[in-house]
Formats: structure tokens, C-alpha cells, sequence
């Protein structure tokens, strides 16, 4: 085949992607099924690395009872092999980019460096028993490879978010076995919509994902124990509670994570060590309580097996906590999906304890309740109602108990967003002066920049004229504003022509006693909405778009930034909905 004929066949193919919803469906078969196999490389590498360093006999690190201090040694030696890892990559100006932030802000759009990055840091992490889990490297590498071919195809920019969406999903999806769980992880959390277009690639690609990884026989995560437990209708309420309570729990949780990272950072260690410092703090907790190392997969099955005391399942789960703050405070890479589903399962079985202890409270089974808080709390922190809810039933295929986590969940998460209003991920990009909530497509509003609207032709005068010359210049009619500019060039305000015409004017008074917005100006870079606002607090119905010198450089209409903001709206919306593939 000649270079021109596969030109020429791969141009054909890539306008059937970008036209046919089965041509979409098929391409998100194929990164479902490379999502699975990177999730099995991934999750094979990272238990390679814990046996080696811990012990050929060990299976899931925090199931052991015990660590020999020696081994521990493995926490600071994994911080120093990530030091490497950012000494390797001192020249990266930004922080790598996510699927959230990718979704968000970017159209889909992740650099394969990136996504590289963030699987080694997060495999040295979870392997060295750092507190954090695997599933960010799950979801990122799964977006990596459909955010690769979604480039190489050139496809739409909605389609190519409704792919990354589709392989984060069904990564995570693989990692629990649980295709209805990686199907509302890729809505709820990297889409950030449920769409109708986006349900069949998502669908498909979370179901050959989870084919892929039953296939090559591995074994999936059995984070529950069946329940066989009648549910009653007053549980809802006590379920309701729990949520809430896990809710506290998350909040103060990621302002921990938060208050330590910001304090460490003011210490005088350098930001390549503190993962060293950050193992050799981990280290006693380990000592405590080995339940703090890794994620947490081996702990939670092992603590819903074997019933424990009140005063055993706090301190494992403030431990727990401590671990994970630190983990991440002092640099350490990875998520807090399962981190938070242990710590949720923790919550539900002291909760139960603590209400069979109330006098005249009605008891509730600690299994039932761990499981509820398993998705109470991930809600809270990762974010995600249904997803949590979908994990509790194809973990335990107990619809009864999944409806109370649905109850639980949606409480956990109203008052999250009520008090917070950030999930762990896009709380992390609050901190690092982003505003997104949700991985819901705003990067189009970014990219709707004053510099790209302003109308460049534009009348100027010098603001030292008089009035009288002003109104020789400018008859009512010619213009209805006028940009005023210094000696120098430098915007010094806007003019309305029919203001220089008013009978109180003086025509020997310079013009530049009319001007307006004088001190008002806008940067190129201004997005819609940040234009939208000021236009709104000032009342202005136009503004100077000026460079950081003060130089003018257009002008920009309120009526027109709105009619623009209103076309993008309506386009964002059809493709959200399939409708711009449809109008072909």
C-alpha cells in the first residue's frame, strides 16, 4: 500500500468517526479493551513491587499483622525513587494533566508525558506502601490511550471528552470487575454529565474492559461481604446519619491534606525530598498499624471478615487518615478512591457499634453499615452518587442495601457541595488557583478570550484636546464612543460622542473630564465569563481591552460578548447531546 493510499484511507476513516455514532461505539470498544490490559499491566506491577519489598508471601499489603521495621524502609526509598523521577522532569513548567482537569478545561486533551508521569509516580508510590491507591493511575493511563487516538483521529471536541470519559471509566471499571461502577465514574466524574450520546461508547467501552480482564483470569477486587440482613424503613434515617457523618469526615479530611501540604511546603526541604521526609514519618504508622500501608484493598475485606472493638477501628481509622495525609502532603502520587472507601467502611461499622451502645437506639448490622459507609464517604471525597452506589451492588448484589447507599450517598454528597463544594480532585485544582467543581466542559469559555472578541478598529484622540475640537473631529453620528488615550499612547477612558454635545459641557475644558471607565480596563486573556461579570458590575456597555503596558488594543461590546457566549452555549449543548453529529 502507497503512502498516498493509506493518506487517503485514513483521512476516509476519520470522517466516519466523526460522523457515525457506530464508527465512535467500535473505536470506544478498542480503548475499553486497551484500559483493561493497562490496568492489569499496572495493578500487576505495583503488587510485583510490594512483594519484593515486603515479603514473596504477602498478597494485599495491608492485610498483614505485621511488617518487620526493616522493610519499612521501603516507604523513604520509594519518596527518594520519586525524587528521581522529578529531577528527571525539573523542566515541566505546569503539573501534569488529569482526565478531570483534561475534561474540563482542556477538550480532552492529555499529553502522553503526562499520563506516563503520573502512572510511575503513582506505581512507586502505592508499591513503596505509600497511603494512596492505584485508581488514579487506572483512570489516567485509560484516558492517556483514548485521549491519544481521540487526537490522531482529529476527533470533535465533545467526542473526543465522551472517549477520555470512556477509558477512564473502564480502567476503573476493570480494577473492581465492575462495568456499571466504571460506566457512572466516567459520567459522574470525568464527563460530568449523563448525556445520550455519550451512554453507548461509554457502555461499550466499560463492558470490554471488564471482558478483557475476566479473560485473562485475574481475580477482582472483593471489597464486600454479601449481607443477608432485612433492610427496615427506619434504617434510611440512621443511614441518612451515617452519611452525614462521613461527610464531616471527608471535609476535615481534604482540608488535612490540604493545611499539611501548604505547611510542608514552608519547610525548608526542597519540594524533590519530601517524599523521603513523608516515608520516614510513615514508617511508625506503619509500625502501629500495617492497615496504613497502600490503599487498603487487603484491610477493609480483612476488618468486615473479622469483627473488632470500637477503640481498634478508630485508631485504625484515624491512622489511617494520618497515613494519608501525610502520604500526600509530602508528595507522594496517587488517589484517595480506595483510601476512601476503606476509611468509609471504618465509619459505618463504628457508627454501628456506637448506636447498638445507645439505650432504646434499634442496632444495625456493622456489615451492612460498613458497606454504607464505604459509599458514603467515597462520594464525599472522590465524588460520584451512583458510582459508589453501582460498586455496593455488583459488590454485593444486594439491591435492598444499594438502596440505602443510594440514600446515604446523595446525603453525604448534598452536604458536601452545601459546605464545600469541591471533591477531592477538583479541590486539588482549587489550591492550584483553578475554579472548576466538576469535569463539566468550561474550556471552550476559557478559550472565548477578550483578545479574540475585541473589535480592533477603533476611533482614538489624544485626552488633551478640547472639547470644541472634539465635537469638530467626532460629529454626533460619526461614533457613538471614542477611546481616549495619554501622550504616551496609554488608554485614559472612553468618551460617549453625544456626552461632548451636552449643553453643560465646556467646549475649552479638555475632553478627558468626560471620560468614563478611565481605570477600567480588560487583558486579552480575560475568559467570557470574567468579561461577562465585569461588564455586569460595572454597568458599562463597552470596555478598552488594553496589553500590560497600557497600550489600547480593541474595543469590546457587552452585546456582543453575550451574543457570542450565547452561540457557544447552544453549540456546547448540541454536541452534549449528539445533536451537531445528527445535523450532518
Amino acid at each position: 500500500m502507497t503512502p498516498t493510499k493509506f493518506a487517503s484511507i485514513l483521512r476516509h476513516q476519520r470522517r466516519r468517526l466523526r460522523s457515525s455514532e457506530v464508527a465512535l461505539i467500535a473505536l470506544a470498544v478498542a480503548v475499553g479493551l486497551a484500559a483493561g490490559l493497562l490496568t492489569l499491566i499496572q495493578g500487576g506491577l505495583a503488587h510485583l513491587v510490594q512483594r519484593l519489598l515486603y515479603g514473596a508471601a504477602i498478597d494485599r499489603l495491608s492485610a498483614v499483622t505485621a511488617v518487620d521495621p526493616l522493610r519499612l524502609l521501603a516507604l523513604p526509598l520509594g519518596g527518594l525513587v520519586l525524587a528521581g523521577i522529578s529531577y528527571a522532569t525539573r523542566g515541566r513548567q505546569r503539573a501534569p494533566i488529569d482526565v478531570v482537569e483534561a475534561n474540563a478545561l482542556h477538550g480532552g486533551v492529555i499529553p502522553a508525558r503526562d499520563s506516563l508521569v503520573v502512572s510511575a509516580q503513582t506505581l512507586v508510590s502505592n508499591g513503596a506502601g505509600a497511603s494512596v491507591g492505584l485508581e488514579a493511575a487506572y483512570a489516567q493511563m485509560g484516558g492517556g490511550v483514548a485521549s491519544i487516538a481521540g487526537q490522531w483521529l482529529k476527533l470533535r471536541r465533545n467526542d473526543l471528552r465522551t472517549l477520555v470519559g470512556a477509558g477512564a471509566g473502564a480502567a476503573v471499571g476493570a480494577a473492581f470487575s465492575a462495568p456499571l461502577t466504571g460506566a457512572f465514574y466516567a459520567f459522574e466524574i470525568v464527563i460530568g454529565a449523563y448525556t445520550p450520546a455519550a451512554i453507548a461508547p461509554v457502555a461499550a467501552a466499560c463492558i470490554a474492559a471488564a471482558v478483557m480482564i475476566r479473560s485473562a483470569g485475574a481475580a477482582p477486587y472483593l471489597i464486600a461481604l454479601p449481607s443477608g440482613h432485612a433492610i427496615e424503613t427506619t434504617d434510611y434515617l440512621f443511614y441518612a446519619a451515617l452519611g452525614f457523618a462521613c461527610a464531616l469526615a471527608a471535609i476535615i479530611l481534604m482540608q488535612a491534606i490540604t493545611a499539611l501540604e501548604t505547611n510542608v511546603r514552608r519547610l525548608p526541604i526542597p519540594d524533590r525530598w519530601r517524599p523521603v521526609a513523608g516515608g520516614i514519618l510513615l514508617m511508625p504508622l506503619a509500625l502501629l498499624s500495617p492497615q496504613t500501608l497502600s490503599a487498603g484493598h487487603g484491610a477493609l475485606h480483612l476488618d468486615l471478615a473479622v469483627p473488632l472493638g470500637l477503640g481498634t477501628l478508630a485508631g485504625i481509622f484515624f491512622l489511617k487518615i494520618a497515613a494519608s495525609a501525610i502520604s500526600l502532603g509530602f508528595g507522594f502520587r496517587g488517589g484517595m478512591f480506595f483510601a476512601s472507601l476503606f476509611l468509609g467502611s471504618l465509619a459505618g461499622q463504628m457508627f454501628a457499634l456506637i448506636l447498638a451502645a445507645l439505650p432504646g437506639a434499634p442496632p444495625i448490622d456493622p456489615v451492612d453499615a460498613a458497606l454504607v459507609g464505604m459509599a458514603a464517604m467515597a462520594v464525599a471525597v472522590v465524588g460520584g452518587p451512583m458510582t459508589m452506589s453501582m460498586l455496593v451492588l455488583e459488590s454485593t448484589h444486594d439491591f435492598a442495601l444499594t438502596a440505602v447507599a443510594i440514600a446515604a450517598a446523595l446525603c453525604a454528597s448534598t452536604l458536601v457541595r452545601e459546605t464545600f463544594g469541591f471533591s477531592f480532585s477538583t479541590w486539588r485544582l482549587h489550591t492550584r488557583g483553578e475554579t472548576i467543581r466538576s469535569a463539566r466542559d468550561i474550556g471552550w469559555m476559557r478559550s472565548l478570550t477578550a483578545g479574540r472578541m475585541m473589535r480592533r478598529e477603533t476611533p482614538m484622540v489624544d485626552a488633551d484636546i478640547t472639547i470644541a475640537d472634539f465635537r469638530h473631529r467626532f460629529p454626533l453620528g460619526s461614533a457613538g464612543r471614542i477611546i481616549l488615550t495619554d501622550g504616551s499612547g496609554h488608554y485614559a477612558g472612553i468618551v460617549p460622542t453625544p456626552l461632548a454635545f451636552a449643553a453643560s459641557a465646556d467646549p475649552s475644558a479638555p475632553v478627558r473630564t468626560l471620560a468614563i471607565l478611565a481605570d477600567q480596563t480588560l487583558r486579552p486573556d480575560e475568559d467570557v465569563a470574567a468579561i461577562m461579570r465585569r461588564f455586569e458590575d460595572l454597568s458599562a456597555d463597552e470596555m478598552v481591552v488594553v496589553d500590560p503596558e497600557g497600550a489600547v488594543l480593541g474595543l469590546v461590546s457587552e452585546k456582543y460578548v453575550r451574543r457570542r457566549y450565547a452561540e457557544e452555549l447552544e453549540k456546547s449543548q448540541r454536541e452534549l447531546f449528539g445533536e451537531a453529529r445528527e445535523s450532518k
